[in-house]
């Protein structure tokens, strides 16, 4: 039996490891969005939290700002008297955005009670 020559051996070996030695790269992740509140945002009591959007707008006429984001949508009334942001969420069983939680401050920042200021953006 012959044996095969030195240099074909070192070839055949570096061919194979050729074939094995690549890593393809990683799978790109694709970012989900923000998840929204807990389920448990939605029962909360307090002014105004679980209305949609229509019913503020009933209340309260058209927002001064409209900011819809992936997850999240911010109104923003004001009077001038106070201003009042409500978040919106999906809720967890839903198909319709509601009030999750409610800012309410005066024209220069210092906090104040979100039902008296939804009262206060009411009586215009």
């Amino acid at each position: 039996m012959t044996r095969p020559h030195p240099a074909l051996v070192l070839a055949s070996l570096l061919t194979l490891a050729a074939c094995g030695g690549v890593v393809p790269p990683p799978a790109t992740q694709i970012a989900r969005p923000p998840a929204g509140p807990p389920a448990s945002a939605f029962t909360r009591p307090g002014p105004l939290i679980g209305s949609d959007a229509k019913q503020l707008m009933r209340l309260f006429g058209q927002p001064r700002l409209d900011i819809r984001e992936s997850a999240m949508r911010k109104l923003q009334f004001a009077n001038g008297r106070c201003v009042l942001d409500a978040y919106l969420y999906l809720p967890p069983q839903g198909k319709e955005p509601l009030v999750t939680h409610v800012d309410a401050r005066t024209p220069t920042g210092t906090d104040v009670d979100a039902a008296s200021c939804s009262a206060a953006l009411q009586a215009k």
